[in-house]
């Protein structure tokens, strides 16, 4: 059997060189959970992502991007999905029912102007990289670490 650590190295010996790769997503603005029956297109790639360290963000390991609520097409949603709801009870995590990953998180009682939060690691691993990361300090000041 193949260790899953040479196939994300490339190092897999069973595959061959000249083997193009995986083909990406239609577009870089795609994106989908692990099993892929949640699918999340993006209206446009952001400039900026928030890595948090509250007590979810932290277990779940989401790189946030903010986008209008509305703004982003989420197909499987929510046929294909669980949410989680808790703290002060104004927002809910969203996450595939089939393979778990946390794909969004969005407002219980969106009002005219409010963001809901995109998890970035569903998106094509290159295009992320281009993304200027913050980190958020959400365990303790709840101001950014830069």
């Amino acid at each position: 059997m193949r260790a899953a650590a040479d196939i994300l190295r490339g190092t897999d010996p069973t595959r061959m060189p000249d083997t193009p790769p995986t083909p990406a997503p239609d577009s870089p603005l795609q994106g989908s959970c692990h099993c892929g029956a949640v699918r999340l297109t993006l209206p446009a790639w952001p400039e900026k992502a928030t890595r948090c360290n509250c007590s979810i963000c932290r277990r779940l390991g989401g790189l946030w991007a903010y986008f209008a609520v509305g703004s982003v097409t989420i197909d499987g949603h929510p046929g294909h999905t669980d949410s989680y709801i808790w703290g002060d009870r104004t927002l809910r995590t969203v996450r595939c029912r089939t393979c778990g990953v946390a794909t969004h998180w969005e407002p219980l009682a969106p009002q005219p102007g409010d963001k809901h939060g995109v998890n970035l690691n569903n998106f094509d691993p290159a295009m992320v990289q281009a993304v200027t990361v913050r980190h958020f300090d959400g365990a303790d000041t709840w101001t950014f670490l830069e």
